[in-house]
């Protein structure tokens, strides 16, 4: 769920200072996780406490006063014969120090001061070379390694990057990372309205008060370009998926772990749907989605609104995690019975923190007839070295 994910890995191997590398063992990944619950610095952050209005392309920018921010691309893309990729780029900002700390960091002289840690993933899945990679990068908002801005719209770590192509905000973008011979070069243009997800944009993650984010997505923005891979260049097209979340402090205590689900039916519709497991049962513990219409009206799919099934199971030959990789998901209220299975199943992020997301095919039936599309899926929670004991 680009959701909770993105504070997860904002901090991923910071154990010692701000940038101190590490791994994943279990006291900086125990860590991490406490960072996405409540703690004594909690309260000197703002909280999604309640719905806001939504002003843009400023809220396409960075919120400073928010612990936690993301800006999660994901894809699907075709060449013209009809070879498959899929594409994860993830921007992720974690404040280091609460506002009232962060503007004397600003007003210092330093070009090295800084008061934010940016992180961010790429992962390339080659549906023709069954071969999924992914590489990461972290630095600080110093000396123009990396930041965000609102407009004209630009995110960025080094030389990745998204910025807008229209001059203003982030309805029409470009995506460019390369490394270690795998690129890609994407131009995206929101072809649906920005959909606000929860209550008017307030996506609560538990039953508790301000464990909540603010929540936007562009469930359908067009995209071109070239996907690169040691097999060549290679000309795309397709659908992306943006989702925009900020929040301070969003897990309960019984968090295990999440699975979310980004669909995009050929028919022009979309779901998003993420549910919470709990510790020790693996019981859902809390769960909503977003229904959107081909017009781009949106309804909330409420906790219990739709079922998810586990049809298959997988273990990584990496981590040893056992994944669920087939689910059948039923949505009653809008006659949806998808099926949806991984383009193929490994497909989990090796870096410092090991997660599981990759692209997948739906098929099913809506409202009596047949249906099919593409999607994301992101798993985490389902190995030792993902969520830990606390």
């Amino acid at each position: 769920m680009g959701v909770l994910l993105a504070a997860l890995l904002a901090l991923a191997g910071c154990s010692g200072g701000p940038l101190a590398p590490g791994g994943s063992g279990g006291d900086e990944v125990s860590a991490v996780l406490d960072a996405l619950r409540r703690d004594e610095n909690t309260d000197r952050f703002a909280r999604a406490l309640e719905p806001r209005d939504f002003v843009f392309p400023q809220d396409h920018g960075p919120h400073d006063a928010y612990q936690t921010e993301w800006w999660y691309y994901t894809g699907n893309l075709f060449t013209a014969e009809g070879r498959h990729f899929g594409y994860q780029f993830t921007l992720f900002r974690r404040a280091l120090l609460p506002p009232d700390e962060q503007a004397a960091v600003a007003a210092r002289s330093s070009d090295l001061a800084f008061s934010q840690l940016y992180f961010a993933h790429f992962a390339i899945t080659d549906s023709g070379a069954n071969e999924h990679v992914a590489f990461e990068r972290y630095s600080r908002n110093a000396a123009g390694l990396a930041g965000a801005q609102a407009e004209p719209f630009r995110a960025f770590i080094e030389d990745w990057t998204v910025e807008t192509t229209d001059g203003k905000g982030a309805e029409a973008v470009r995506i460019r990372a390369q490394q270690d011979g795998y690129a890609i070069d994407l131009d995206l243009t929101m072809s649906k309205p920005i959909v606000l997800h929860g209550d008017r944009g307030l996506s609560a993650k538990s039953r508790e008060p301000g464990n909540a984010s603010y929540y936007y997505s562009m469930t359908r923005m067009a995209t071109q370009g070239e996907v690169t891979t040691p097999q060549g260049v290679f000309e795309v097209t397709g659908n992306s998926w943006l989702d925009r979340e900020w929040s301070t402090s969003v897990l309960s205590e019984n968090t295990e772990g999440w699975d979310w689900f980004a669909v995009q039916l050929d028919d022009n519709r979309e779901v998003m749907y993420f549910q919470l497991r709990e510790k020790g049962t693996g019981g859902i513990v809390f769960d909503k989605g977003t229904y959107v219409a081909a017009d781009g009206t949106s309804t909330l799919i409420p906790s219990g609104g739709a079922t998810i099934e586990v049809l298959e199971r997988w273990t990584s030959p990496h981590s040893g995690a056992e994944y669920p990789v087939k689910w059948r998901m039923n949505i009653p209220e809008h006659e949806l019975d998808l099926t949806i299975t991984p383009r193929f199943n490994d497909q989990e992020m090796n870096l410092s923190q090991r997660y599981w997301e990759g692209a997948v095919i739906i098929e099913g039936m809506s409202a009596g007839q047949p249906i099919r599309g593409v999607g994301y899926v992101e798993m985490t929670g389902y190995g030792a070295n993902e969520i830990p004991e606390r």
